[in-house]
């Protein structure tokens, strides 16, 4: 694996307030990563601190290698971390050109990147009349311009219709096809799952778990149950290595299981001790299951 980032005990403290506590991970080529976490748990500091709009408490990161200076290396990341920027009276063209000036980028990319983000057959109205969702499609157009390594959204589709967020999950998942290795911050559990390879979960400035997507969800799934007596099944469920978490609300107990088990077998052995479910559905763990498993004692 070729690393594009490494992030290594990274710190940041703003005066008594540990944003980012001792943070490590690693961002590899040709992946999509999301960092994932609730409102203020450090998400967009951790990207301000690789981007160098934000200075680090402690800790370290290096872009590639190691061997380029952050400057030289922000040169190969295109970056959205802050609400689209561009001059109203002006075309989505003309901003796009303003913006190969500032990067030292050839205006022959414009129309390519205009293309990939579905907004070719309006480059030529003003950015005044673009709704938000293309005003940020023309964002991701302009942070492409530089054929960038790899690709760093913050919270990308924050404020959009269900329109405006398929179409921006679209435009990620085919710049990611395509090579550019791509590193998104959301609070959305439904977008890591649909959009990611690879999830960092944060809580608190806090590095929960780091890996793939499918194996934080490949666990063996849980039983829904319900029975005349949930005090003598819970009992039976905790004194059985089979299952881990196990929680009852409004009625239901919720059993996780720490190995496979199939339905019919285990109502069988249950009817067998003489308990009788009036409710049994197994379900496989979403994302959203592990994370709150993961952030239910922190």
């Amino acid at each position: 694996m070729e690393p594009i980032l490494t992030i290594s005990n990274l710190t940041k403290k703003f005066g008594y307030l540990t944003a980012v506590k001792d943070l490590t991970f690693t961002i590899n080529k040709g992946n999509v990563y999301g960092i994932l976490g609730p409102n203020g748990s450090g998400k967009s500091t951790t990207l301000g601190i690789v981007l160098n709009v934000v200075n680090k408490t402690a800790g370290d990161f290096k872009w590639f290698d190691g061997t380029v200076s952050t400057h030289d290396a922000l040169k190969r990341v295109g970056a959205i971390i802050e609400r689209p920027n561009f001059y109203p009276y002006m075309t989505a063209y003309q901003n796009l050109k303003l913006v190969c000036k500032i990067k030292g980028v050839d205006y022959k990319n414009i129309d390519e990147k205009l293309d990939i983000v579905g907004l070719l057959d309006r480059k030529d109205h003003k950015f005044k009349t673009y709704s938000l969702g293309m005003k940020q499609r023309l964002a991701i157009a302009s942070a492409l311009l530089n054929d960038p390594e790899i690709l760093i959204l913050d919270e990308p589709t924050n404020g959009l219709d269900p329109q405006g967020i398929h179409q921006i999950r679209g435009i990620i998942k085919k710049i990611a096809s395509e090579g550019t290795t791509i590193l998104l911050a959301s609070h959305l559990l439904d977008e890591v799952e649909k959009v990611c390879s690879h999830v960092v979960v944060l809580r608190k400035g806090e590095r929960l778990y780091s890996g793939r997507v499918d194996e934080m969800i490949s666990s063996h799934g849980f039983f829904e149950l319900k029975c005349e007596d949930n005090k003598r099944l819970i009992r039976q469920l905790e004194n059985d290595s089979t299952f881990g978490i196990i929680k009852e609300e409004n009625g239901l107990i919720t059993a996780f299981l720490n190995e496979p088990l199939e339905a019919s077998e285990f109502n069988k052995l249950l009817f067998e001790s003489g308990i009788v479910l009036s409710h049994l559905v197994k379900r496989k763990e979403s994302l959203e299951d592990q994370f709150l498993k993961l952030t239910d004692n922190n």
